[in-house]
C-alpha cells in the first residue's frame, strides 16, 4: 500500500469500517460558503451541517476532498513548484463527526490508522495540543501511549480553529511525522520549527465551542470532529521521501513531462517539471468543476495558474503546446477516483491547447518588451510598475509572470506605481462611459460592473450554492436594503441562476436568508456580464453583504435545458432534410415550449416535418452524452460548429456537441450536433425525452418558423391529441384507423349536398317575385325603351353563384341587361351586372354596377364590359339600386 490511489482508497475504506459515510469530493468552486474563491479544505462542504443549517442522514463522514490554494488569502502560487510541499491542487483526506464521537475517538481512530494500518513507527511520530486543552493531552498518553516529551502543547492560534470571527470553534492536536537527524529543522514549538524535519502530516480539530462575540465562548451542545490530513504528505511519508514531488503520482507526471521536453528532472530546470507537475493538476480539476479562464475571478486565477504553467514550458524549450498532451497521464493516475476528469476530458484538453497556443504569442511579445526594458537592471533592482502594467493591460501579459520572470535575477516590480496606472485606466474607462448608448440609460449598472466586477456564473455544473449580495437597486437607484414587498433587482458575487441570452429564458427561483425571502421572477445580464436577479421580496429585510441560499427552479430549468438541447438537434435535422442553406435566424427557449427560425424559401412539408422529428429523437434514443469544449472561435467554425444568428463571440467559445458520431447522418469530427453556444443544456441526449413538433409558419420572406414541445410537455400534447381524436371518431362512430376514410366519405356528401342547395337557391332566386324580410325580390323583365332588363333582389346566394345566376339571366333575354342583388343575413349587400355582348358597345357593365353600389352606399366596383361586381353597406336599398340602373339605361 505505497501509491498515492491504494493510501486515498485505504484512508476512505478504514473510516468506511468504522462507521462513516464516505462522501464525495465537492466541487472547487464553493456552492455553500460565497465567502471563499475556492474549497480549500475538507470541511467547507459540511460548514452548514456543523452550524445546523443543514441536516444529513449521517452523523460520520469520511472524504477525500480536492482542494485549490491560489488566489485570495490563501494564496501559494509563489512557492510552488520551488519547495517540496507547496502546491496549488491537493487532496485532504478527512473524518468528521457531527455531534457524534469527540476527542477519545478521533484520537483513537487517527493513531489506529497510521500506526497500524499504514505502519508508521510510533517512535517517528509527535503530536502538539493546545497549551490548554489538558484533555487532550491525558487522551495522547493513554490511547497513544506517547511520552509527554512528544506532546507539545502549543500556545498560539495554530493550535486552536475558527471559523470566524464567531461561530463554531476549538483547540486541535498536529500530528508530525520526524523525518530523522540529517535533515535540519526542530520539533514544533521550538525556534527551528521552520525546518524540514519534522512535517505535520494531520490536523485534529475538535469542534468544542462557540463564540458568540470576542471574549464570550460557550460550550457547544454536540461537540464535533473535523480533521484534515494532506495526501500527498502522508504518501511521501510512507513512500519513504522527504519531497512530495517524489511520489509516485508526481514521478509520473513529470516523467512524461520530461520525455516531451527532453528535460532532466533532477537537473538545473527541475522546478519547471515540478509546476507544470502541480498546475496541470489544478487546472485540469478546475476546468472539470466548470470554471473556464477569463479576466475576471476564479477565471483568472485559473489563467495565472495556466499561464504560469505554459511559461515554465516555454523554459523547458516546448516549441508546441504542451499542457493538453498531458492530460491522459493525468486521467489514467486520477480519473477513477474523481470521473469528472474523465468526464471533461475534451473539455480540458482543448481548453489547455487553445490557452497555451494564445498565450505563446502573449509570451514572445511580452518577454522582448521585459528583456528590453530591464536589460539595464541588476540584482536588488525594482522594475518599472507603469511598465509592468502596460505588459498587463496591452498584451495579456500577468504581472505575476512578470514577477516569475524576473525572479532568477532577484528583480522585483513596483507595485505601488502598478496599482496607481491600474487605477488611472479605470477613471479613463469611467469617462468614456457617460453619455454614449446604454450608459446613459443604465449607469448604475455600469458604475455596479466597474465596482464589483463580472458575476461569477455557477451555473453549467448546479442549482443551488450560496452568494453574498454585493449590490441592491430599486427603481434604477442603488440602495442599501430591500424591505418587504419591495421590487427590486440584486446582484451576487456568484449565482446558478442563467441570465437570458442566445434564446434562452433567464432562471427564476428563490432566494432565502436569515429570515429573508426574495423571488426572483427573472434573471437578466446589465453591463455585459453583470447577472441581475429581479424579484421581489417576499420576507423579511434584505441588506447589502448577506450571505444567502440561492436555488434555481430545478423543474423550470430541467425543462428549458431540454428544450435547448432539442433546438440544436432540430437545427441539424433540418439541415439533413431541407439542405446545408439552413441558417438559424433567432430562438426562443422556454421551459415549455421552443421555436427557432430560419432561412428557406418555403414551406416545409408534412413528409419533410415527419423525417426532422425522426432523425431528433432517434439521436434522443441514443441517449449519448452532451460534451462541452473550449475553442478559439475560427478554430470551431472550422470543425463545423454552428453559431446562432445575432450572438456575440469572443475569440473563446463554448462548443456543444452531441449525438454519436455517423458517417450515414453527416455528423462531423466533433460530433453529430455541433453549435457554439454558452447556454444550459441536458447531460445526456435521453434527458430530453421526447420531441414533438408542433407547427410550422411563415415569419417573413424566406425566413421559416418552427415549434416544437419536449418531454412532459410533448407527452401531455400527444395525449391531449390522441384523446380529441378518439372523441371525434365516437362522433363518426368509427375507429381512429378508419377516420381519415371516413372524413373524406363525409366531405364528399357535403361537398355534393352543398352543390345541389347552391343549384336549388339559384333557382328559387329566379323562380318569380314576392317580398321576403321586407326586401324587395325584383320584377320581371321589363323594356326600358328597345333594351330588355331584368333585375332580381335575392338571399341566401354566394357571390360567386351571382355571376352564374347573371349568365343564366342573359341566356333567358336573349339581349339586354341583368342585374342580381343578394342581400346578406348581416344586412350588407353584393351585386352582380351583366351586359350581353351584342350591347357591350352601348352599355358597360362597370358603369352600370358603380351605378348600384353608390345607390347602395358603396363606392366603385369592378370587372368586364360583359361582366362586373360590386357590394354596399345598406342591403335594405336593394330596390333602390335596381331602380338606379333601370336610369341609367334610359339615359
Amino acid at each position: 500500500m505505497s501509491g498515492v490511489n491504494e493510501i486515498r482508497s485505504a484512508f476512505l475504506n478504514y473510516f468506511a469500517k468504522n462507521g462513516h459515510e464516505i462522501v464525495p469530493s465537492s466541487p472547487l468552486v464553493p456552492r455553500n460558503d460565497p465567502t471563499l474563491m475556492f474549497t480549500n479544505a475538507g470541511m467547507v462542504q459540511f460548514k452548514n451541517v456543523f452550524t445546523g443549517l443543514e441536516k444529513r442522514p449521517y452523523q460520520r463522514a469520511t472524504t477525500s476532498q480536492k482542494c485549490v490554494r491560489a488566489g485570495g488569502k490563501h494564496n501559494d502560487l509563489d512557492n510552488v513548484g520551488y519547495t517540496a510541499r507547496h502546491h496549488t491542487f491537493f487532496e485532504m483526506l478527512g473524518n468528521f463527526s457531527f455531534g457524534d464521537y469527540f476527542k477519545d475517538r478521533a484520537i483513537e481512530l487517527a493513531w489506529n490508522l497510521i500506526t497500524k494500518d499504514y505502519g508508521l513507527a510510533k517512535d517517528r511520530l509527535l503530536v502538539t495540543v493546545y497549551s490548554e486543552d489538558d484533555e487532550a493531552f491525558g487522551l495522547w498518553k493513554r490511547i497513544a501511549g506517547l511520552p509527554e516529551s512528544k506532546i507539545i502543547r502549543i500556545p498560539t492560534s495554530d493550535n486552536f480553529w475558527q471559523m470566524g470571527d464567531t461561530g463554531p470553534c476549538g483547540p486541535c492536536s498536529e500530528i508530525f511525522y520526524d523525518h530523522g537527524d540529517h535533515i535540519p529543522g526542530g520539533p514544533p514549538g521550538s525556534p527551528d520549527e521552520d525546518g524540514d524535519r519534522f512535517i505535520e502530516i494531520w490536523n485534529l480539530v475538535f469542534m468544542q465551542f462557540e463564540q458568540i462575540t470576542p471574549g464570550n465562548r460557550v460550550p457547544l451542545p454536540r461537540p464535533s470532529i473535523d480533521t484534515g490530513m494532506g495526501l500527498e504528505r502522508v504518501a511521501a511519508v510512507l513512500q519513504g521521501k522527504h519531497d512530495n514531488y517524489d511520489i509516485d503520482l508526481f514521478v509520473a507526471l513529470i516523467r512524461t513531462i520530461a520525455d516531451l521536453t527532453g528535460a532532466d528532472p533532477q537537473g538545473p530546470m527541475k522546478a519547471s517539471l515540478r509546476v507544470i507537475a502541480d498546475h496541470l493538476r489544478a487546472a485540469s480539476f478546475l476546468i472539470a468543476d466548470g470554471v473556464l479562464p477569463s479576466n475576471e475571478g476564479r477565471g483568472y486565477v485559473l489563467r495565472r495558474i495556466m499561464r504560469r504553467a505554459m511559461r515554465h514550458g516555454q523554459l523547458l524549450g516546448a516549441r508546441e503546446p504542451l499542457m493538453w498532451r498531458l492530460v491522459p497521464v493525468l486521467v489514467r493516475e486520477m480519473g477513477e477516483a474523481y470521473p469528472e476528469l474523465q468526464r471533461a476530458r475534451s473539455l480540458i484538453e482543448e481548453t489547455l491547447r487553445l490557452e497555451e497556443t494564445r498565450f505563446r504569442k502573449t509570451l514572445d511579445r511580452g518577454l522582448a518588451i521585459l528583456d528590453d526594458k530591464s536589460v539595464s537592471l541588476k540584482q536588488g533592482d525594482m522594475f518599472d510598475g507603469e511598465t509592468a502594467f502596460t505588459l498587463y493591460d496591452t498584451y495579456g501579459f500577468p504581472l505575476d509572470l512578470t514577477q516569475d520572470a524576473l525572479r532568477n535575477r532577484g528583480i522585483s516590480v513596483d507595485i505601488a506605481s502598478f496599482t496607481d496606472a491600474m487605477e488611472k485606466q479605470k477613471a479613463k474607462a469611467r469617462a468614456s462611459w457617460s453619455g454614449s448608448g446604454e450608459a446613459a440609460t443604465e449607469t448604475v449598472w455600469f458604475g455596479l460592473r466597474e465596482k464589483l466586477g463580472a458575476t461569477e456564473f455557477l451555473g453549467y455544473e448546479t442549482e443551488s450554492a450560496e452568494g453574498a449580495v454585493t449590490a441592491l437597486v430599486k427603481d434604477g437607484k442603488e440602495v442599501d436594503r430591500l424591505k418587504a414587498g419591495d421590487t427590486g433587482a440584486i446582484v451576487l458575487n456568484q449565482t446558478p441562476f442563467y441570465a437570458e441570452s442566445g434564446g434562452q429564458l433567464g432562471d427564476t427561483g428563490v432566494l432565502t436568508g436569515d429570515g429573508v425571502t426574495f423571488r426572483v421572477n427573472d434573471t437578466q445580464k446589465r453591463a455585459g456580464d453583470l447577472f441581475v436577479h429581479l424579484g421581489t421580496v417576499e420576507k423579511g429585510e434584505l441588506k447589502q453583504g448577506a450571505a444567502l441560499a440561492l436555488d434555481v427552479d430545478h423543474g423550470r430549468r430541467s425543462a428549458i435545458r431540454a428544450n435547448h438541447s432539442a433546438t440544436h438537434l432540430l437545427h441539424e435535422a433540418l439541415r439533413q432534410v431541407l439542405g446545408d442553406h439552413i441558417a438559424q435566424k433567432g430562438s426562443m427557449v422556454a421551459p415549455d415550449r421552443l421555436r427557432f427560425d430560419f432561412v428557406h424559401q418555403k414551406p416545409i412539408t408534412a413528409d419533410e416535418l415527419r423525417r426532422v422529428e425522426d432523425i431528433a429523437n432517434n439521436v434522443v434514443l441514443e441517449n449519448d452524452e452532451v460534451t462541452t469544449r473550449l475553442m478559439a472561435v475560427d478554430d470551431a467554425r472550422e470543425a463545423g460548429a454552428r453559431a446562432l444568428f445575432g450572438e456575440k463571440y469572443g475569440d473563446e467559445v463554448r462548443v456543444v456537441s452531441m449525438g454519436k458520431l455517423s458517417r450515414e447522418s453527416g455528423g462531423n469530427a466533433l460530433g453529430w450536433s455541433v453549435e457554439l453556444c454558452g447556454g444550459t443544456h441536458v447531460r445526456r441526449t435521453g434527458d430530453i425525452g421526447l420531441i414533438s413538433v408542433t407547427g410550422e409558419s411563415a415569419v417573413s420572406s424566406g425566413v421559416r418558423r418552427i415549434e416544437a414541445l419536449t418531454g412532459n410537455q410533448a407527452r401531455h400534447h400527444a395525449n391531449e391529441t390522441i384523446g380529441l381524436a378518439k372523441s371525434a371518431a365516437a362522433e363518426l362512430r368509427t375507429t381512429i384507423d378508419d377516420m381519415p376514410a371516413r372524413i373524406v366519405a363525409l366531405m364528399e356528401e357535403r361537398k355534393k349536398l352543398e352543390r345541389e342547395l347552391s343549384d336549388a337557391k339559384k333557382k328559387i332566386a329566379m323562380g318569380g317575385g314576392g317580398a321576403a324580410n321586407g326586401v324587395s325580390l325584383g320584377t320581371d323583365i321589363r323594356t326600358i325603351g328597345d333594351i330588355k332588363f331584368l333585375g332580381r333582389a335575392v338571399q341566401g346566394i354566394e357571390m360567386k353563384d351571382l355571376k352564374s345566376l347573371a349568365d343564366d339571366g342573359k341566356k333567358q333575354i336573349g339581349s339586354g341587361v341583368v342585374a342580381i342583388i343578394n342581400v346578406g343575413e348581416d344586412g350588407k349587400a353584393g351585386v352582380v351586372v351583366g351586359v350581353t355582348p351584342d350591347l357591350t358597345t352601348r352599355y358597360s357593365a362597370v358603369d352600370l354596377v358603380k351605378v348600384a353600389s353608390e345607390a347602395l352606399g358603396g363606392k366603385g366596383g369592378g370587372g368586364r364590359p360583359d361582366m362586373a361586381q360590386a357590394g354596399g353597406p345598406d342591403g335594405a336599398k336593394a330596390d333602390a339600386a335596381l331602380k338606379a340602373i333601370e336610369a341609367a339605361i334610359g339615359a
